[in-house]
């Protein structure tokens, strides 16, 4: 099973994300964790996101980047729901599960390449990509959607549906690694 945890403050105001999250709802096997409806007032339910974790073969963060970072209430989630001794520790709960960074950017692809007087989309994920090492989980190449507020319907057709893609090609490959697990 896939686990998507969402968090944008502004959904309503997000083509972006809402073309992202619809192309990959319906995929069974999926289920979406979306942070702001579940914890408008930040108050996170710990054990009802650690167990959906546990549940989780794979996880997906998808979130827009802001301030060159993930919204608050995705950042207060990473605080409260890895806690010590759970997801690093003495029990490593999330160990050997894969993590797939998924972020919508407002600037064009080339803003986050390398550039010396702005991080690249690497160096901005170095912090996420760290505490997935920490809990002894596996990165996987993040997607990133760049200019999502700038997309033609076209285009954000195009991003929605290679995000569905690459979610269908993770399900191929957790169904796949079970199936030589049992043999």
């Amino acid at each position: 099973m896939i686990l998507v945890v969402h968090a944008h403050p502004y959904p309503q105001h997000s083509r972006a994300g809402k073309a992202l999250l619809a192309a990959v709802r319906g995929l069974p096997d999926v289920a979406v964790r979306d942070l702001y409806e579940l914890y408008p007032d930040f108050y996170v339910d710990v054990a009802a996101e650690q167990a959906a974790l546990a549940a989780a073969k794979t996880i997906v963060w998808q979130h827009p980047l802001y301030w060159y970072h993930a919204p608050a209430l995705m950042v207060l989630w990473l605080e409260k729901v890895l806690t010590l001794d759970w997801a690093y520790g003495a029990h490593h709960a999330l160990a050997g599960k894969r993590l797939l960074w998924v972020t919508t950017t407002g600037g064009p692809e080339e803003a986050y390449a390398r550039n010396p007087n702005r991080p690249t989309l690497a160096q901005l994920a170095a912090p996420l990509k760290q505490t997935v090492d920490f809990c002894e989980m596996r990165w996987l190449p993040p997607l990133a959607v760049h200019r999502a507020g700038a997309l033609t319907d076209d285009q954000l057709l195009t991003a929605a549906e290679g995000y569905r893609d690459r979610l269908v090609a993770e399900l191929h490959h957790l169904a796949h690694a079970e199936g030589a697990t049992r043999a």
